[in-house]
C-alpha cells in the first residue's frame, strides 16, 4: 500500500450576521433551501436528510492533480451550536486522497459597539445587537503521492500538501461561508454593507493561515462522533 502523507490544520473565524440569533438559526436549520445555491459552482447532491456530496473541482501542484469529492453532514443544532462532519459519499471511492472535515459553528449574540467603532456603526446604521457565527474548522488531508513526488525533498512535499489544503479550505470554507452570509441577508431583506473584520477574541487567537502539521501514517485519521 502506498504511504499516505497527512496534513492537519485548524482554522477559525467569526462571521457577522445583522440579525438576532433566533433568526439566523431559523435560516441555518433550513439548509435544504440554501445549501445547493450557496455551494455553486461546486456540484452538490443530497445524501439522506442532512448530508451533501460536493464535487470540489480540480486541484494540483507539481504536476500532481486530484478531483476530490467530499461528503458533509450538517448535523441538527444543539443549543445554537452546529457541527459539520465528513461522511462517505455513496458509490464513490476516493483515489489517492482522503479528507476529514470537522467544523463547529456557534451563534453568539454580540453588541455591535463591542465589534466596531461607534462612528462606523452610526455611518452604516448598524443594529445595536447582532449575531456572530463563530466557526472552527479542523481539517485533515491525506494524500497518496506518486513516486515522482515522494522522491522530492520533504520541504517540497510539504509545500505541495499545503497548497492542496489551502485550495480546499478556500473552496469549501471561505467561499461557502461568504455566500451563506450574503444569501442570509438577501433572503431576509436585510442590507449588508461591506464591514471591516470585527474586534473579536477568536480573531486574536487565530493561528497563522496555512500553519500545518504534516505526518505520515498508513492509517486513516480518527473521526469524531
Amino acid at each position: 500500500m502506498t504511504e499516505i502523507t497527512w496534513f492537519r490544520s485548524h482554522f477559525q473565524d467569526a462571521m457577522p450576521m445583522l440579525a438576532p440569533p433566533h433568526q439566523v438559526a431559523d435560516y441555518l436549520d433550513d439548509h435544504p433551501s440554501w445549501f445547493k445555491r450557496c455551494a455553486q459552482p461546486m456540484g452538490v447532491l443530497p445524501i439522506g436528510r442532512t448530508g451533501y456530496a460536493l464535487r470540489l473541482g480540480r486541484f494540483g501542484a507539481l504536476g500532481y492533480e486530484v478531483e476530490p469529492q467530499i461528503g458533509l453532514d450538517l448535523l441538527p443544532q444543539d443549543q445554537r451550536v452546529y457541527r459539520i462532519c465528513t461522511i462517505p459519499v455513496p458509490d464513490y471511492q476516493p483515489q489517492g486522497y482522503e479528507v476529514d472535515f470537522q467544523a463547529q459553528l456557534a451563534l453568539v449574540e454580540a453588541a455591535t459597539v463591542d465589534l466596531w467603532d461607534t462612528r462606523l456603526i452610526d455611518k452604516l446604521g448598524l443594529p445595536a445587537q447582532l449575531t456572530l457565527v463563530d466557526w472552527h474548522l479542523d481539517l485533515t488531508v491525506g494524500v497518496q503521492f506518486p513516486a515522482f513526488i515522494r522522491a522530492l525533498p520533504a520541504g517540497l512535499i510539504h509545500t505541495t500538501g499545503e497548497g492542496l489544503l489551502r485550495q480546499i479550505v478556500k473552496q469549501i470554507s471561505r467561499r461557502l461561508t461568504r455566500k451563506v452570509q450574503e444569501d442570509f441577508h438577501r433572503s431576509q431583506g436585510l442590507s449588508f454593507p461591506r464591514l471591516p473584520r470585527p474586534h473579536h477574541p477568536s480573531q486574536e487567537q487565530r493561528p497563522a493561515e496555512g500553519a500545518l502539521s504534516p505526518a505520515s501514517d498508513e492509517r486513516a485519521p480518527s473521526q469524531s462522533d
